[in-house]
């Protein structure tokens, strides 16, 4: 199996670093808002690489944290501590519903920022010991990538320009200012309530030491594989690097492996352009999440992806004859040479494009029968995740028919509140909600 690694700018040969497991982590969300459909394209991808692993026989421990404090929760609560619970709990429901329904495989392990104050002040500390982080006069902790002589190497920075001894305090910030960054953010009244008392001094952790504190807790000092969004790779991961092998002198991941931008229409995705869409915006247009799925399936996860309504319709129209095809058949004898060839395409930077054309190759083989067709077909979507093998009608129970008919009737009073309520449940529940074309459609996850 071979993987593009952002840190060697070359595609390598994947080896873990034991038999045992693949140690992943990938970078979740920050739960401030309901994911858009380009936050959810990485989330895809890491799926389809979790589930290459597994087709490959690696047994894979995948890590994923929740960004539930930083600069936009806080911002997004007005630092009121009831309402910053309300609203990271109301959008990570919301973000795990939104993976169920685009088949998503949830992630091993699941880690929460605000579970880790602890082990983040220890991290921090032993940071100040080394002489890599400094208390500054505002109050908060800095690390000083000066002291770090490899800062850069992720993003390929050139150094040249980084002018030593500046700060920034923001979670996020230009390639252009690469700067000391926050490992600890001292109060300030914009903050509110939302603070730990410390031995650092009041306030709370800085976004890039969280996802170190908490990926090394479980996964160790050095890890397989680490995965995210291109716009991740600065500052946020080369960030990452500095602080954690500053603190181990250890490598801190082997692969780097990140995915490309979603376009809308063929520009960035943001609210002044009025072209940010979510799941939801999908389904209530009449499409499946698989179809959304599917199209994302026929990129590769290093290009740019371009969404339009008239490319998700082209993929929705292909995913249904495909559907069409397999339905109501009974199982054969999955086809070696053909599964051979998908696993040869996936397993090379997870090229999902060619599998799906050795997959379509497969289903115009006249010699080969349906029944063969099928089988061989179920065996690519344990790639693929289509849910393929869900094509005979099921039963469902009258309590879930009963809350599918609730969430109808809330839906035609436009009561958007209840019926998102109501599908939260269904979703709590075991049962996916697909807004089709020719109605409501549930399926068991």
């Amino acid at each position: 199996m071979k993987l593009f690694n952002t840190l060697t700018q070359q595609k390598e040969d994947f080896k873990p670093l034991n038999k045992q497991g693949v140690g992943l982590y990938s970078c979740g969300p920050t739960v401030y808002n309901v994911a858009t459909i380009g936050n959810l394209r990485a989330y895809v991808f890491v799926d389809i690489l979790k589930r290459t692993l597994n087709f490959n026989d690696f047994k894979v421990d995948h890590v994923m944290n929740i960004t539930d404090i930083d600069d936009k929760t806080i911002k997004a609560s007005k630092g009121e501590k009831t309402e910053f619970q309300k609203l990271i709990r109301k959008y990570e429901d919301k973000f795990f519903a939104d993976l169920s329904l685009l088949n998503i495989v949830k992630p091993d392990q699941i880690t929460r920022a605000t579970k880790y104050i602890d082990k983040m002040v220890s991290f921090i500390e032993d940071l100040i010991r080394t002489g890599y982080a400094y208390k500054a006069s505002d109050g908060s902790t800095y690390f000083s990538i000066d002291k770090f002589r490899e800062y850069g190497k992720l993003s390929h920075l050139d150094k040249e320009g980084i002018k030593v001894g500046a700060r920034v305090a923001q979670d996020e910030y230009d390639k252009e200012n690469p700067s000391d960054f926050a490992l600890w953010k001292a109060w300030d009244e914009d903050d509110g309530e939302i603070y730990w008392e410390t031995s650092l001094g009041k306030g709370r952790p800085g976004w890039h030491i969280e996802c170190s504190a908490m990926s090394m807790d479980i996964l160790g000092e050095t890890i397989d594989i680490h995965t995210g969004g291109v716009d991740n790779i600065f500052p946020h991961h080369e960030n990452e690097i500095a602080q954690s092998e500053a603190r181990t002198g250890k490598d801190f991941v082997n692969y780097w492996v990140h995915c490309e931008h979603l376009m809308v229409d063929g520009k960035k995705m943001s609210k002044s352009l009025g072209n940010v869409f979510y799941l939801d915006d999908i389904i209530d247009k009449g499409f499946s999440p698989l179809d959304f799925r599917y199209l994302l399936l026929g990129a590769h996860y290093r290009t740019k992806v371009n969404f339009t309504w008239n490319g998700l319709e082209s993929a929705k129209n292909t995913r249904e004859r495909l559907v069409r095809i397999l339905k109501e058949t009974k199982t054969g004898s999955a086809n070696n040479e053909y599964l051979n060839h998908f696993k040869e395409r996936v397993s090379d930077d997870l090229d999902t494009p060619g599998g799906l054309a050795i997959l379509w190759d497969m289903i115009r083989d006249e010699s080969l029968s349906k029944e063969d067709k099928y089988s061989t077909a179920l065996e690519m979507d344990k790639v693929l995740g289509l849910k393929l093998n869900e094509n005979e009608t099921e039963d469902v129970p009258e309590e879930i028919s009963n809350l599918v008919s609730s969430r109808d009737e809330a839906r035609d009073k436009k009561d958007f509140v209840r019926s998102d309520s109501i599908r939260q449940e269904l979703t709590a529940k075991g049962w996916i909600v697909e807004d089709t074309a020719s109605g409501t459609k549930v399926t068991r996850k």
